[in-house]
């Protein structure tokens, strides 16, 4: 979308069928469209720690940011604020505070890599790649699938989008076939 104001439009328009619970513009603007006790159709079809349907048991957070440049300051403040009380009132953990790419490998790359996951890590916001005793092994994708899984990635993906979706949260920029680096997420 072109802007907040544009896709505010959009996540209000019935006929599109897609919304969210809110909207943070990157000049920190926040908007609440759907009642947290409510369903909004933000996430579509997709999977996080075995738990399908992820549009009924999910706060749906989009950010006015087109993925091809950092996500602003004030835009990052409102977010932390708000997964702060999100989280406080739903007794959730940094594990289930997710990007789209992470429940729909393949199907969604957003937030994209630029968001910084890292900073949310770091207040405790997200959670960071649990270190399950892979690191030092060789590249292994049957290896890589499962500590993937151990850390939520459950849902169906191709060895190259669940590896996409696991460098877009954790090493974003990467490239190549799966790496020794890959493998030290785990």
């Amino acid at each position: 979308m072109r802007g907040a104001r544009a896709a505010l439009e959009r996540l209000c328009a019935p006929e599109h069928e897609v919304s969210a619970h809110y909207l943070i513009a990157a000049d920190g603007t926040l908007w609440q469209l759907v009642d947290e006790t409510m369903r909004a159709w933000h996430a579509g079809v997709g999977c996080w720690d075995g738990a399908g349907d992820v549009n009924s048991r999910s706060v749906g957070i989009e950010l006015d940011n087109a993925g091809d440049h950092p996500f602003a300051a004030p835009q990052m403040a409102v977010l932390e604020r708000l997964l702060g009380d999100i989280m406080a009132r739903h007794a959730m953990g940094p594990r289930g505070v997710i990007g789209h790419s992470d429940m729909a490998p393949g199907r969604k790359v957003d937030p994209g890599p630029r968001f910084d996951w890292a900073r949310l890590e770091r207040c405790g916001l997200a959670a960071p790649a649990p270190r399950s005793g892979a690191a030092g092994r060789k590249p292994d994708m049957a290896v890589f699938r499962a500590c993937a899984r151990a850390a939520g990635y459950t849902a169906d993906a191709a060895d190259a989008d669940l590896l996409a979706a696991v460098r877009l949260r954790h090493r974003p920029g990467a490239r190549g076939p799966l790496a020794p680096e890959d493998m030290a997420l785990w």
